[in-house]
């Protein structure tokens, strides 16, 4: 009886700790548990990489005429779906010199999804993004920053290494002014902020809120010292060949 109860708690606290395993890869952008990911840059020079996910959408080039306005490089994430509705919009964005990474087709949450799903939300985007831009993605963002199992194959197949971020501005929820105390707070070198120039595939979305913050944050950027690469450049210039899951 005894030896009964001792091995149904092991089983339970084994189950736990699975569980809490597996929580912590899905969620905890530090862990590459089920997927290899970056979450920062080189700590050896005052570079900082803007990331913009969920476009392209119809605001994206007020992004990047803020971008414009202070010489700033930075890195969409696309979904495939925007990308088919304004195709345009991803062409903008790499003539004005700016970095396009992969972002799935239809921002789901990867979370219980089966390999195959997960593997075709990637194969979809890069194939558009190839089609529309002529360059196919060597970055990926999961949506919501959300991994699981299976993704870490499907960036290997891809050739995809995984990015997620030092800080997230939680630009869809809260005001410019919270935005900006996040980000500028987090300021440090190698740092990777994660805002948005879409909602979701939602069309026409409202980014004032992410537009406000950005225009104040970089001049504030700027004058503590940093400058701005994408990340790819950041990745690159600090070890070359690094990109890829290999």
């Amino acid at each position: 009886m005894i030896g009964s109860i001792i091995a149904g708690a092991t089983i339970a606290g084994a189950a736990a700790a699975a569980t809490g395993l597996t929580g912590y890869g899905v969620f905890n952008t530090r862990s590459s548990l089920l997927a290899p990911s970056i979450w920062r840059g080189p700590c050896n020079r005052p570079a900082i990489a803007l990331t913009f996910d969920d476009g392209p959408s119809e605001s994206t080039t007020e992004i990047l005429n803020i971008l414009e306005r202070h010489r700033a490089t930075a890195t969409f994430f696309q979904c495939g779906a925007n990308i088919r509705r304004l195709p345009q919009a991803t062409r903008e964005v790499v003539a004005a010199g700016h970095e396009i990474g992969n972002h799935t087709d239809t921002h789901p949450r990867l979370c219980f999804k089966s390999p195959a799903f997960i593997y075709h939300e990637l194969f979809r985007t890069q194939e558009i993004i190839e089609q529309t831009a002529g360059l196919r993605p060597l970055l990926f963002r999961a949506p919501y920053g959300l991994r699981w199992y299976g993704l870490r194959s499907a960036q290997r197949r891809l050739g995809l290494t995984g990015v997620l971020w030092t800080a997230i501005g939680f630009d869809w929820a809260r005001p410019a002014d919270q935005v900006l105390q996040i980000l500028s707070g987090r300021a440090s070198n190698g740092a990777i902020f994660c805002l948005h120039d879409g909602r979701r595939t939602f069309p026409n979305p409202d980014i004032r809120v992410t537009a406000t913050a950005l225009a104040s944050l970089i001049p504030m950027l700027v004058d503590a010292g940093f400058y701005f690469e994408s990340v790819g450049q950041m990745l690159s210039r600090a070890h070359p060949n690094s990109l890829g899951d290999k």
